[in-house]
């Protein structure tokens, strides 16, 4: 286990798939980050609006569809939501990764914070056998704290990256994928006219 949690938290750049129960709804993620705090991907919140997320350098780029506006606008006059809808949804807007709203949109961009979260693992994991994690051999480890139960499922081939960690039996049951380990990440910043100046 401390080989893998070694190699996986060494990376420079990896993919993470996050597939969440929480309070609020589903929550299912897919980003590509890198240590550099770069970043590419889409969320998903209660399984049916999605955001999307790009991140390069101090400069953030969101866009949200329809779903996710009117579903963030709840309660609020109609005609202003469906202003907002109008100049906001399928557009990018630009901001700054240092503003406090901005925040919870780039968790998934601080590859440092994620990742040590998995520096926390003790060695209570036991092996439970071979698995497959998308077509590749595994070797499955578990490992319960309180209520809940951890599977972690570490690459039976080559480097010994962790693949999977799935929590059961918690408040907030999780699987997350990891994939794409030292992939440079590539932010393609959104041409000019597909964002939207909230100034105006």
């Amino acid at each position: 286990m401390n080989k893998a949690l070694t190699k996986t938290t060494g990376v420079k750049s990896l993919r993470i798939g996050l597939d969440m129960t929480t309070s609020d709804g589903r929550v299912e993620a897919d980003f590509a980050t890198s240590l550099g705090g770069d970043c590419t991907g889409t969320m998903t919140m209660g399984g049916t609006g999605t955001m999307e997320v790009r991140k390069t350098g101090d400069t953030v780029y969101t866009k949200l569809d329809e779903t996710l506006l009117r579903e963030q606008s709840k309660g609020e006059p109609k005609a202003d939501v469906d202003a907002a809808v109008k100049l906001i949804a399928g557009r990018w807007m630009e901001s700054k990764a240092s503003e406090p709203d901005t925040k919870d949109t780039i968790e998934f961009c601080d590859l440092k914070g994620l990742l040590k979260e998995f520096e926390a693992g003790d060695n209570a994991a036991r092996k439970k056998g071979p698995t497959t994690v998308a077509g590749k051999p595994a070797l499955r480890l578990t490992e319960k704290e309180g209520e809940e139960t951890f599977t972690i499922d570490v690459s039976a081939e080559g480097a010994p990256y962790i693949l999977r960690v799935a929590s059961r039996g918690g408040e907030e049951p999780m699987t997350m994928n990891l994939s794409e380990f030292d992939v440079p990440v590539v932010v393609e910043k959104p041409a000019a006219k597909d964002i939207v100046d909230l100034e105006q």
